[in-house]
């Protein structure tokens, strides 16, 4: 998926939650980075994937669960997620922020919901009442929900990587996937993803 075209968020994005997304080698691994699996693997997988982008969603519902047992439970892969801004840009910025807020060990199944409730928003068109219920599954309440998708220093923060991200690392589209330097754009298949690890590690 493209991304939006500008990054402009109101401070004030809860209230208005009726609301209504390197060059090859990925980039330095930082704090910021969410991430799983083995920080010493051989291997390391990025993704750079937008919570309102249904490709993502379509991979992380029907590819992750594999790879996520194949080679990140396994410790083999170190796998690293970078959060990327599509269109609708409100869906994509209050889902990472609300993943965020839930903290580090809820991060990834809070994001899991979020993918998952993308058919609900689009069908309805109503964007805050499926967030506010994945929100309350990661056990906050509408107050601290509200707070959270609102944090104009967090929403700054969020902006800034992704532009970081467009600009450094040139990424113009989600999902796309780096592979100790090599770059896949799109949704990729569990073959495909074997096929990548397998390169990198005969390179090695």
């Amino acid at each position: 998926m493209r991304p939006a075209n500008r990054l402009f968020f109101a401070a004030g994005l809860a209230l208005s939650l009726g609301l209504a997304a390197c060059g090859p080698k990925g980039g330095a691994v930082t704090s910021e980075d969410m991430s799983l699996g083995n920080p010493k693997a051989d291997v390391t997988v990025i993704e750079y994937a937008s919570a309102s982008c249904v490709h993502c969603a379509a991979w992380d519902k029907d590819v992750w669960p594999a790879f996520k047992a194949k080679y990140v439970d396994t410790n083999q892969v170190n796998y690293v997620f970078r959060e990327f801004i599509t269109s609708p840009p409100q869906l994509a910025a209050a889902g990472f922020l609300l993943a965020r807020c839930a903290g580090k060990d809820k991060y990834f199944g809070v994001l899991d919901q979020v993918f998952r409730a993308q058919d609900e928003v689009f069908r309805t068109g109503d964007m805050r009442g499926p967030l506010v219920a994945v929100a309350a599954q990661a056990g906050l309440s509408e107050d601290q929900f509200n707070k959270c998708v609102g944090d104009e220093k967090a929403l700054n923060e969020l902006n800034a990587r992704v532009e970081k991200y467009s600009r450094d690392e040139q990424i113009n589209s989600t999902p796309t996937f780096v592979v100790n330097g090599t770059k896949l754009e799109g949704e990729q298949t569990m073959a495909a993803m074997d096929a990548a690890i397998a390169a990198a590690r005969a390179k090695k």
